[in-house]
């Protein structure tokens, strides 16, 4: 099978292009990308195909080894067909935000910026002795039957050693715990009322 370089680089450019444009916070730009991704895999798919051959039915005598694979060619029809339902899609999308904000960038949303702030620590889940949250704990009995003393359950979370109910105050937004840095000082963390300083 040969292989098409112009084809294969005009499918690289394409796939650059596209995938920088959709990384853009513009819903024009985004559907840009879109289009230039489906054109690229187009081509991916026909040239991935192999070399142009015959009809299949051509004619009579026609070896079908020398007939041309019709797969790549339903292939790429059934992929303009999504890519023109994509891009019409996205465009009732960009003017129907148009029309709401006269606007086509995509804003940044509060409550997801407070998601990504919370830490991924859990204290139930990521402690190393498991902290008991029943309403009514057992007791522990130790080798000889005796009433065991409560081990403290402490966990590791940013370099620190934190008793793990302090690690899950320190976890719920709004907490009143604020962390003093070593380094500069100052206090980070997040005030009593709820707001990150």
């Amino acid at each position: 099978m040969t292989v098409n370089l112009t084809l294969l680089t005009v499918m690289g450019a394409l796939y650059a292009c596209g995938i920088y444009l959709i990384l853009e916070r513009s819903l024009t730009r985004v559907l840009l990308g879109l289009m230039l991704l489906a054109n690229a895999t187009n081509l991916l798919i026909l040239a991935t195909g192999g070399y142009a051959g015959l009809a299949p039915f051509f004619s009579k005598d026609t070896d079908p080894a020398s007939y041309n694979d019709p797969l790549p060619q339903a292939l790429i029809l059934t992929s303009i067909v999504i890519s023109f339902a994509v891009t019409a899609f996205m465009l009732g999308i960009i003017y129907r935000t148009w029309v709401l904000a006269r606007q086509d960038d995509i804003q940044d949303d509060i409550e997801d910026r407070r998601v990504a702030e919370t830490p991924s620590f859990d204290a139930e889940d990521d402690a190393v002795i498991p902290v008991e949250t029943s309403e009514f704990p057992l007791p522990m009995r130790g080798p000889d039957g005796s009433a065991a003393a409560e081990p403290t359950a402490t966990v590791e979370a940013g370099g620190r050693t934190l008793l793990a109910e302090h690690a899950a105050q320190e976890e719920k937004p709004g907490s009143g715990n604020i962390a003093t840095d070593t380094n500069t000082g100052t206090e980070n963390g997040t005030d009593t009322d709820g707001g990150a300083k």
